[in-house]
């Protein structure tokens, strides 16, 4: 991406898709968001969500969670294995629990109704902000990773990650020939604290390390430190 187009993305240029039954909240965060810059797509159902994705890829979508033709967390999920279009949950589901689905699920923010404007903009310039500052491409020898897309190669061949997969990849690659501690690993990948979950990190590991072979790179356990990532 050139830098003209990281502006557009982090500034007023970019397009937002709101997926939203509520058909007169949906209509206000319309005219709030044009009257912003930004522009603006609309759905009122997930059917109608798919759809606008397969016209346009928007630079983020304002996703609700209780939808008449199905969960937005289960849509999110889907869209997560194809593609890291940043979420922001906007939902009237607003209990820590709820809150922690929709993290878990791939959203980047979540927001309970009723809502701040001023909050509201101030989130999604954020998340656009982060979004723009991501690379196109991550290389690393025989290894490529798509940040935006949540895809990761070994010469040219998808790897076929699952989203958290991908997540801990791309951790990894941030801090290559680092020794990371699980709690460290866990609580920036899962971004929750640990608590008991001490098996997670050493599961998705194994399965990561498998799928890295003939990429010139392995994740090696360090007994008592952590884990490390590097060429092998």
């Amino acid at each position: 991406m050139d830098k003209m187009g990281k502006m557009d993305k982090m500034g007023k240029n970019a397009t937002i898709l709101v997926v939203e039954d509520d058909i007169q909240l949906s209509n206000s965060n319309r005219l709030l968001l044009e009257s912003e810059g930004y522009h603006v797509l609309d759905a009122k159902d997930l059917a109608q969500a798919r759809q606008r994705l397969c016209e346009k890829a928007p630079d983020l979508i304002v996703l609700d969670i209780k939808l008449p033709d199905g969960n937005g967390l289960d849509f999110l999920a889907e869209l997560r294995r194809t593609s890291a279009i940043p979420v922001l949950l906007l939902t009237s589901l607003g209990t820590n629990a709820d809150v922690m689905r929709g993290f878990d699920s791939g959203g980047d923010d979540y927001l309970a109704k009723p809502i701040a404007v001023g909050v509201f903009l101030k989130r999604i310039e954020a998340i656009l902000r982060r979004s723009a500052s991501v690379p196109e491409t991550v290389t690393k020898g025989a290894l490529t990773l798509r940040p935006l897309s949540g895809q990761a190669f070994i010469h040219g061949k998808d790897m076929v990650l699952s989203q958290k997969e991908f997540a801990l990849l791309a951790f990894f690659a941030q801090h290559e020939n680092q020794t990371l501690s699980a709690k460290t690993i866990y609580e920036k990948v899962w971004g929750q604290p640990m608590n008991d979950d001490h098996n997670a990190v050493k599961f998705q590991i194994s399965k990561l390390r498998k799928k890295l072979e003939g990429s010139g790179y392995t994740i090696t356990a360090e007994y008592g430190e952590g884990y490390h990532f590097g060429p092998e």
